[in-house]
């Protein structure tokens, strides 16, 4: 359940930065692949960073 409540986190980050940063998105990724699933908690908050992020409310940041 660590790895769920990480992501959450982590798009509470993106959230308050207004950037999904390479860092950000890349520990998501981690999180994602190390537990090998998504609970309840982390595709919610999954969800809310992909609606943010197609209302334009938060920019992908490139590692440029």
């Amino acid at each position: 359940m660590d790895g769920q409540i990480a992501i959450r986190r982590l798009v509470e980050k993106a959230i308050y930065l207004r950037q999904l940063t390479p860092e950000i998105e890349n520990e998501i990724n981690y999180e994602l692949t190390r537990s090998g699933y998504i609970c309840e908690v982390g595709y919610e908050a999954l969800e809310l960073l992909m609606s943010e992020m197609d209302a334009g409310r938060i920019q992908l940041v490139s590692s440029y």
